[in-house]
């Protein structure tokens, strides 16, 4: 895959898949060929978790040692301060921190994600999870996760250089087979 970075489009690098479809692992593999990346794990410490600790220490035990790794939920305040090459792991934990919030605050914020993401010069690879193929969650707040992770989704696709669909292990360029909704 070409890596090299054009003046005239960003350089975002969009993964997203499915639970389990390979897309951390597939984004790690592209920034591996990346120098100096710093690895954004976007999501809440929850120690008690013991599922979600196992899961974070497979992430851990599969990324370079070189790797500079930033923990946070903070993603906008990261993103105005680091200026080299990243890898976001995963989107989904910057609406998780937006969950709460009325639709028009959340979307000031989305906006303000996406600026912040077409100014970036270095390359920045975002993995993103695709939820709602299957159940309609009978609780509001999945509802609100799965209608704004789709919509912000939707938006970081639209400003990305390549696009990547993770399914059961595989990963397919959505780009080269694939036309833009008309909206």
């Amino acid at each position: 895959m070409d890596l090299i970075i054009r003046d005239n489009i960003s350089n975002i690098i969009f993964i997203t898949g499915g639970t389990k479809s390979g897309k951390s692992e597939f984004a790690e593999h592209l920034a591996k060929k990346v120098k100096q990346i710093s690895y954004i794990a976007l999501s809440e410490k929850n120690i008690d978790d013991k599922e979600w600790q196992e899961k974070i220490n497979s992430h851990r035990k599969r990324r370079p040692n070189d790797w500079k790794l930033i923990e946070t939920t903070d993603l906008l305040n990261v993103l105005s301060k680091e200026d080299g090459p990243l890898l976001i792991d995963s989107i989904g934990g910057f609406v998780m921190e937006s969950i709460g919030k009325e639709n028009n605050e959340w979307s000031t914020k989305m906006n303000l994600l996406i600026n912040l993401l077409m100014k970036r010069k270095s390359i920045t690879f975002i993995v993103g999870e695709q939820v709602g193929w299957s159940l309609v969650s009978e609780y509001k707040i999945g509802n609100t996760y799965i209608e704004r992770i789709g919509e912000l989704q939707k938006r970081i696709t639209k400003i990305s250089k390549d696009n990547w669909l993770t399914i059961n292990g595989r990963a397919i360029k959505i780009d080269e087979i694939s036309m833009e909704i008309p909206t």
